[in-house]
């Protein structure tokens, strides 16, 4: 698979961002998106699951909202996150796992309050 083959015609930087930062821009939706993502050595799902670790271990939970809905999109089921974070709070930290987990509780409950 060639880079242009990988494209994915991610726009969440340019949506975020639009022309205020346009370096950021392109290495998010470019580079982070349409390239990396778009890997064949792990599915999206697995690549959630490890930036969900990831994120959740250093304590990044503004960019955690993102990927534990992107997580979901990608077919991790609510229980698996549940138990994804519980196994990170005994090897990232306690706070870290409990950080994470309220993000979840709240990813999950906005969208159950947009479904009504």
């Amino acid at each position: 698979m060639t880079d242009s083959d990988r494209q994915s015609g991610w726009t969440g930087g340019k949506e975020a961002f639009g022309d205020f930062a346009p370096g950021l821009v392109h290495y998010t939706d470019a580079v982070v998106f349409d390239e990396v993502w778009e890997r064949d050595g792990l599915s999206k799902r697995d690549r959630s699951l490890v930036t969900v670790a990831a994120l959740t271990a250093l304590g990044k939970t503004d960019q955690l909202r993102f990927h534990l809905g992107f997580a979901r999109s990608n077919g991790v089921t609510d229980e698996e996150l549940q138990e994804a974070l519980l196994q990170l709070a005994f090897y990232s930290g306690w706070p870290n796992g409990m950080s994470a987990t309220s993000v979840l509780r709240e990813v999950i409950e906005d969208e159950r309050e947009g479904q009504r």
